[in-house]
């Protein structure tokens, strides 16, 4: 019985391994060949050169630079040992620290470990031509963004850092995988697509144990598109040397067109900090308190003070609420229900003209109340404030227009006429960028046409500007609009006028200063302006964040425009 049940045992042994033979060999023969065959298949990533991005000149602002690592494949160690003794005589680099790199950056047999980064050409070069003694060694090219003028424009720019998980689920049907390197803020996330590159490979076969053979087939990588910004690096050069370390915003625009020639943000940072991967230094960036990854530009909102005067000006003239031949007397306040509502001076009778070159509170505060908020928030919102301009950046702001209505409906909260007093001089519920602002200004420079401000020219030669370049005519009278350029050229030309320092300049200058109440601190400074007066090419935003008044917003517009003169920009 024993025997029996022994030689049924042996019999079901056999039975078990002819099936399972039969199974591997037969049935699942072309998978297993198929695993086997990916199995000595490695693919060793190349990687291909992200766009550059120019300006308006053609000067490249971002370029990326060839950086060559040195990868090698697992090897027995005797093997990986007399290879790295070798390797260090070429790299300057002890074999203890060669060891060490590859033992860290080891992950499976087969797969390829870098153990230096960044050599430089000439190592790269002695390298290749002892290719056939490091058999198993590889120099692999990658790119680097550099930035020949250092942290110039870069909240305009944008910088490059490893994809996040965000993005990642977002992108991932269009490409993207964990590890590629994409654009954060700027033109470097909003033409991300264009700019990034098509990575290409090798394929190498290496034996059952891991050890490369011979290399398989190769496919080149593709650069991405370069991309052409219609900013001017000198005249960016010169707005952010001026507004050095105050905090703030400077933006040059064309008002015929809204071609941004400069936006600069202060304080900034450097995109390079994001290439090194300086740990510290991008904590630190994120933790300031200054915020110097905020492109105060398009995405800070702040009370646009007595430069919001314009829109009550224009809204009062085009109505026929007031004229030329309305005056109101200004002795240095004017009482709005229970409440007293100061000017900052004593100005006597005056009409629109004087009230705008000597920004009188009491003219715009019985303006305002003539005309009433409610006709005050559409002029504003006509004039382009309260919603994003749809500038080709990333994280652009609305801003805010307090509407009595909306007040009512969803506040529940009454809108008193000392609300429309504070309104009128541009506080209150009340918030715009500086973007917004310059746009508005632009109409007063072009005579009655609203521009959509546009940053990119070109993408890889062929201008795409064209698309940009909305323009909307909101038939004002041109008698509306030529008395407030008065006014704006009085601001300056006027000895009285708030912005007088700049009647000095060999150009005409016409503009608005603006002093915006904060409820902490330093009042903001505003400063907007065109030049030359007759013939516009460039309007002028200056804010300056607890800046204290619209005269030093005045007189960094000063420096800027002495400088743009000495470089023979005008």
């Amino acid at each position: 019985m024993r025997i029996k049940v022994f030689n049924l045992s042996i019999i079901f042994v056999f039975l078990f391994l002819f099936f399972s033979l039969l199974n591997n060999q037969i049935i699942q023969g072309a998978k297993f060949k198929e695993l086997s065959r990916r199995n000595c298949i490695r693919l060793i990533p190349q990687y291909g050169s992200r766009g550059n991005i120019l300006d308006a000149q053609g000067n490249i602002i971002v370029g990326s630079s060839i950086s060559y690592d040195v990868v090698i494949f697992p090897q027995p160690r005797e093997e990986v040992d007399k290879t790295l003794i070798e390797l260090s005589k070429i790299l300057n680099i002890s074999f203890k620290e060669l060891k060490t790199r590859f033992i860290t950056g080891f992950v499976a047999p087969g797969v390829p470990v870098t153990i230096a980064k960044n050599i430089s050409q000439k190592k790269a070069v002695a390298l290749e031509e002892e290719r056939f003694v490091f058999g198993s060694v590889i120099v692999e090219p990658t790119t680097l963004r550099y930035y020949p003028y250092g942290k110039l424009a870069s909240h305009v720019l944008g910088y490059i850092s490893e994809i996040d998980r965000w993005r990642l689920t977002k992108l991932s049907d269009y490409g993207y995988k964990t590890k590629d390197l994409v654009g954060f803020g700027g033109v470097e996330e909003k033409y991300d697509y264009y700019l990034r590159q098509e990575d290409g490979g090798l394929s190498v076969e290496v034996d059952h144990r891991g050890r490369f053979t011979r290399v398989l087939g190769f496919k080149p990588p593709t650069s991405g598109k370069d991309l052409q910004l219609t900013l001017d690096l000198r005249i960016q050069r010169i707005t952010e040397d001026v507004l050095g370390d105050k905090k703030g915003s400077v933006i040059v625009m064309n008002p015929e067109n809204g071609e941004i020639m400069a936006m600069a943000s202060s304080p900034g940072f450097s995109p390079d900090l994001f290439v090194k991967k300086s740990s510290n230094s991008i904590v630190g960036l994120f933790n300031n308190p200054d915020a110097p990854l905020l492109n105060r530009s398009i995405s800070g909102v702040f009370p646009p003070g007595s430069v919001f005067k314009l829109i009550v000006a224009i809204a009062a003239l085009e109505t026929g609420k007031i004229t030329l031949n309305t005056r109101y007397p200004c002795r240095g306040e004017v009482i709005v229900g229970s409440r007293q509502f100061n000017c900052w001076d004593i100005h006597g009778e005056e009409n629109l003209l004087e009230a705008i070159a000597h920004s009188c509170n009491v003219f715009f505060y019985k303006t305002g109340l003539l005309i009433g908020a409610q006709l005050i928030h559409d002029y504003a919102l006509r004039m382009g404030l309260s919603k994003a301009s749809s500038i080709e950046l990333p994280y652009e702001a609305s801003g805010f227009v307090a509407d009595p209505l909306w007040e009512k409906i969803y506040k529940f909260r009454r809108w008193y006429q000392g609300d429309t007093a504070n309104f009128a001089i541009g506080q209150g519920e009340l918030l715009a960028t500086p973007l917004q602002l310059i746009r508005m200004m632009a109409v007063f420079a072009n005579k009655g046409r609203l521009v959509s401000p546009y940053i990119v020219k070109a993408i890889e030669g062929k201008d795409v500007s064209i698309r940009r370049r909305r323009i909307a005519d909101l038939h004002f009278k041109d008698n509306s609009i030529n008395k407030i350029r008065e006014g704006l050229r009085a601001v300056v030309s006027d000895s009285g006028g708030t912005a007088h320092i700049l009647s000095g300049l060999p150009v005409d200058v016409a503009g608005k200063t603006g002093t915006a109440q904060t409820f902490s601190g330093l009042a903001h400074g505003w400063f907007l302006g065109f030049f030359p007066f007759q013939n516009p090419k460039f309007v002028i935003c200056v804010f300056l964040e607890h800046g204290g008044s619209g005269y030093a917003a005045t007189v960094v517009s000063k420096t800027i425009i002495e400088s743009m003169i000495q470089q023979g920009l005008l």
